[in-house]
């Protein structure tokens, strides 16, 4: 089995939290380098970053990655995915890895994880990937996204809601049912092919309703199919707060 992929990583510069985010520093590195560099480690042939701004776009080709401008009108990372596929004129089968810009703790390993999960299947153009919930607290977290899966790890739906809903246990003794419930890992593979699908759907009444971009493939009709990693990796940088708890994580371990 051929199991090269690229991975394409969206970096907005504009972010109503925190402005500038892909070019903050984290413990002395811009924090889409650290992406970068985790994308590379992961095996990816190839690694480009798809972003709306030339010094997001000038940092990242100064280290050695590639970048590719992209519109600022783009809705999702996704659709921003699907315009570098486009302009590199990848074919349809090529397998690519939707790696987010803030996320610079992301372990190697579930790169690949996410890129062989789609690999090693034939019946859905789309993987993620699921870690099981041990708190309580974050099967009620509306923050936390749930996913409920067939025998097949292919997704029946992900919802914000604690899904599954424990009868007997729900709403006074959730400890005792944490064991039932797996949180969603935002990170995606897909095929070139149904990337140019995706673009031509519009969004549905589910995704509107959780915001959650992923329901509208599920909508569709298509599979994902999401297999499940021991652990979730350590939260990504949308605050400032988020990025003073990075800098103070990574300066321990150094």
């Amino acid at each position: 089995m051929n199991k090269s992929y690229k991975v394409v990583i969206p970096a907005r510069f504009a972010s109503s939290r925190l402005p500038g985010k892909p070019l903050l520093k984290i413990a002395g590195k811009e924090m889409i380098l650290l992406v970068c560099d985790k994308a590379d480690q992961a095996g990816a042939d190839e690694v480009v970053v798809a972003t709306d701004d030339q010094r997001i776009l000038d940092c990242v080709k100064q280290a050695g990655f590639n970048a590719v401008m992209t519109s600022q009108s783009h809705n999702s990372g996704t659709e921003r995915l699907a315009e570098v596929a486009n302009t590199l004129q990848w074919d349809d089968d090529v397998v690519v890895v939707n790696c987010q810009g803030d996320e610079p703790l992301i372990p190697p390993e579930l790169i690949q994880k996410a890129a062989f999960a789609l690999m090693e299947q034939e019946l859905a153009d789309v993987a993620s990937l699921c870690a099981p919930i041990k708190d309580s607290e974050e099967v009620v977290n509306p923050n936390a996204v749930k996913v409920v899966r067939d025998v097949n790890d292919y997704a029946l739906y992900f919802s914000r809601a604690p899904i599954p809903w424990d009868r007997d246990n729900f709403p006074e003794n959730r400890a005792a049912a944490t064991l039932n419930h797996f949180r969603h890992i935002g990170i995606y593979s897909y095929t070139v092919g149904f990337l140019r699908r995706y673009i031509t759907w519009p969004a549905c009444a589910l995704e509107k309703i959780e915001s959650l971009e992923q329901l509208r493939i599920l909508h569709q009709g298509e599979r994902i199919i999401v297999p499940a990693v021991g652990q979730a990796p350590e939260a990504g940088v949308d605050t400032q707060e988020d990025l003073d708890r990075l800098n103070r994580l990574l300066s321990v371990s150094q």
